[in-house]
């Protein structure tokens, strides 16, 4: 017997050997691979291996960062990148937690809770950042089969989200509020939803001038689709060609230069002129990610699902759905744009269930049926 569990996408292989039932979890997707997979059980088990039964021990959590989980990231993400920084410092935080001597299969999510009991003296990002590794290194050992489940941990409560969407007033009163050269960088991100560290890499040869507008090409980065073009919008435009204007019209060379070691603005500099801007705007405090948000929220109703996805540089529409959060107008706005639909209107009207769409296909479908009951 060969079965798929609704809401899982891997096959399940079950048949009786010795009057004894026999069940196991596989990898396959297809039925094609979970018959081949079940052919080879019972011929290992013909044969008297019996030890195919047997579960692998788990390897301990130490172990798994260790010999897996950071090589995998390390070979994923780019040297230096803020993910690969990320999960080097979660990986190190669980290292040296109770949590790094225990086998896999044994962590629950009542582990995790008291992971975030032993740190609760730290802020709720840096709890997260350990736990959000936890939950990566788990679900990577299910993909990789040394798990046999996947476990489901929650993550710390309390944490300053990045999903906060700053209203026009909001943003209008933080911008005026802003020193140079975070105002630029702030309206780049509000007009462009692009990522924090997009806007302090930008480059001049990056920027694509034309009469009145013009586009940034986003080179590759944090995902597979972070490499797209930008156009920009007139208060963004204004602000790069001002600064263009003031650094001599440069061909090339950093948007946004400053004495770091990199050259360009970084993170350090940008946070403490977000936090001062927040001094005097009189908004309530947010994250500086938080503007990614509010430009990605601004877009959507303006955009299909797909379109948004790259525009952001998500590598999937489901990634994108945590960066958009419509408001009840807009709700609103669309039952509102669908009871104005007079074609709609009539159909209902008229009684008739079919759809529009099959309506018109019906339609057009019309001549081929006269031309066969001529025939």
């Amino acid at each position: 017997m060969i079965y798929k569990p609704k809401g899982r996408k891997h096959y399940i292989v079950g048949f009786r050997f010795n009057g004894k039932l026999i069940q196991r979890r596989t990898r396959a997707i297809s039925k094609k691979d979970a018959r081949i997979i079940e052919a080879r059980l019972r011929s290992e088990l013909a044969k008297g291996n019996f030890g195919i039964l047997e579960s692998k021990p788990a390897p301990t959590l130490a172990e798994f960062l260790k010999s897996d989980f950071l090589p995998y990231t390390q070979s994923k993400f780019a040297p230096g990148s803020k993910t690969l920084a990320y999960y080097i410092y979660g990986a190190d935080m669980l290292t040296k937690s109770d949590l790094t001597n225990l086998p896999l299969n044994e962590i629950t999510d009542q582990h995790a809770r008291g992971f975030e009991a032993r740190y609760s003296h730290l802020e709720k990002s840096t709890v997260n950042c350990g736990l959000r590794t936890l939950r990566r290194s788990l679900n990577l050992a299910f993909e990789w089969s040394k798990l046999d489940r996947q476990p489901q941990l929650k993550l710390a409560k309390g944490e300053n989200e990045r999903t906060r969407v700053l209203s026009a007033s909001e943003a209008t009163a933080y911008l005026e509020a802003c020193s140079q050269p975070w105002r630029d960088v702030a309206t780049i991100m509000l007009g462009t939803g692009a990522r924090p560290d997009e806007v302090y890499r930008l480059r001049w040869e990056q920027i694509g001038w034309r009469a009145g507008g013009g586009i940034i090409h986003m080179l590759k980065g944090k995902s597979d689709n972070a490499e797209r073009p930008l156009p920009l919008l007139p208060e963004v435009y204004e602000a790069l060609k001002q600064r263009h204007a003031d650094q001599g019209e440069p061909h090339a060379g950093w948007v946004f230069p400053s004495d770091s070691a990199s050259g360009h603005l970084m993170q350090g500099s940008a946070k403490n002129q977000h936090a001062k801007a927040l001094e005097h705007c009189g908004v309530e405090p947010f994250a500086p990610y938080t503007l990614r948000h509010t430009g990605l929220t601004w877009i959507a109703p303006y955009c299909d699902a797909y379109t948004l996805a790259r525009i952001a540089g998500h590598s999937s529409i489901s990634m994108t759905m945590r960066y958009t959060h419509p408001q009840q107008n807009s709700i609103e706005q669309t039952f509102a744009r669908i009871g104005s639909d007079t074609s709609r209107q009539k159909v209902i009207a008229n009684g008739d269930d079919r759809s529009l769409l099959a309506e018109s296909e019906d339609a057009e479908l019309a001549p081929l049926s006269a031309k066969k009951s001529v025939a």
